[in-house]
């Protein structure tokens, strides 16, 4: 199998409502992507697309938006796992390349929420749990988490400051970032302020301030072969690990509560397939859709023992000039949550991270970086280490 690179990447501006049509937000993430990579769409063997299914009204929207990218007649897939579709897709898209079917193939992630309503979203999370013995009861995204976060509590003794901790981090980063939704400070005192909205709850222990926002947004990445690579780039970001597992939908039929199995078997993958550990990891963007899942990620990916992330938070570690930066874009709490383009948001701000593109982003000198992204509450999880050489 010969090796495989990113050689483009492209993100929408993520926002609460786009005015346009889901093609046309995908092409603001593709224009992007073909731009950076110095190609055109005849140079794309193949597309993949990845959304999930339910927030669009258009029925499958692949075949509407690879006609407007311009990307006919080659052929096209479409892709979903939950909030991981792009990352999902990106493995589809290594695959591909790796064993030689395609040179170059296109990911794109895109979601538009806003063509439904909030109920009506939270009503299609809801479902992403098992119809049958589950998501009937209410336990829609927000108290699957709350669940998460009591048994690490129960456990290990962390506590709601740790929760509000891994926020504050969040928007020191999503206030310079110019893509996210939310760009505003937080501060500790706001948690505890009852007249604060970010205190609010929302699923105990979890509060509105805990929890990350919907948003319109699409991200595309160009995955080609070594050969196409060399062609076309100037600073080719290299694939070196994928790793992908998954979890019992029903929560009753998993081990613990306190972590997120797929995510450490998906890491556990991507590590031996990279030839790497956590320490060796420059930067890291990681699937924070509430505060606890940025913690239960440390711990998955091995950047801190079971129990030891309140300590890597209160320490700074994960901030940019910590030992092991995390989600200094501001993550999923800041940029918003648009979930088909999620995956390909977070290897965006890797890709730019290692080419030292950053900007007021930018950790020193990084040479490899990982992201981790999670479909669902857990039930997929995909770890991908991208690095220089």
């Amino acid at each position: 199998m010969g090796r495989v690179a990113i050689i483009g990447v492209g993100q929408s501006k993520f926002v609460r409502k786009y005015p346009g049509s889901i093609r046309e937000l995908a092409f603001e993430g593709f224009k992007e992507a073909i731009t950076d990579a110095g190609i055109t769409a005849k140079d794309i063997d193949a597309s993949v697309f990845c959304s999930a299914p339910e927030y669009d009204k258009q029925r499958s929207p692949s075949a509407v938006i690879a006609e407007y990218l311009g990307l006919n007649p080659q052929p096209t897939f479409y892709v979903e796992s939950l909030c991981s579709s792009s990352s999902t897709g990106l493995k589809l898209a290594y695959s591909m390349v790796a064993s030689g079917v395609h040179d170059m193939v296109a990911v794109i992630g895109l979601q538009k929420m806003s063509e439904i309503s909030s109920a009506e979203s939270q009503e299609r999370m809801g479902r992403g749990a098992d119809i049958q013995w589950e998501s009937p009861f209410g336990t829609m995204m927000p108290a699957y988490y709350a669940m998460h976060a009591q048994a690490h509590m129960a456990k290990y003794g962390t506590t709601p400051e740790d929760l509000a901790a891994v926020r504050v981090k969040a928007a020191t980063y999503g206030q310079i970032n110019e893509r996210a939704v939310y760009r505003k400070a937080v501060t500790p005192e706001m948690f505890t302020d009852p007249e604060n909205m970010m205190a609010s709850p929302v699923s105990s222990p979890l509060r509105v301030g805990d929890c990350c926002a919907n948003a319109d947004g699409t991200s595309c990445m160009i995955v080609a072969s070594e050969e196409k690579a060399k062609q076309f780039s100037k600073k080719p970001i290299w694939v070196l690990g994928v790793g992908a597992a998954s979890a019992s939908v029903n929560l009753t039929g998993r081990d613990k509560l306190h972590g997120l199995k797929a995510a450490e078997q998906a890491a556990k993958q991507a590590y031996a397939m990279a030839g790497v550990g956590p320490k060796d990891i420059d930067v890291a963007e990681v699937h924070d859709c509430f505060t606890i899942a940025e913690m239960l990620a440390y711990e998955a990916l091995g950047f801190a023992e079971p129990g030891g992330a309140k300590e890597l938070i209160q320490g700074k570690e994960t901030y940019k000039e910590g030992s092991i930066p995390v989600n200094v874009d501001g993550g999923l709490l800041s940029k918003g949550h648009p979930i088909g383009a999620t995956g390909g948001s977070q290897v965006r701000t890797i890709v730019l991270q290692l080419r030292g593109e950053a900007g007021d982003m930018q950790v020193k000198d990084p040479q490899i970086g990982l992201v981790h992204n999670i479909g669902g509450v857990g039930i997929y999880g995909n770890v991908t280490i991208f690095g220089k050489e």
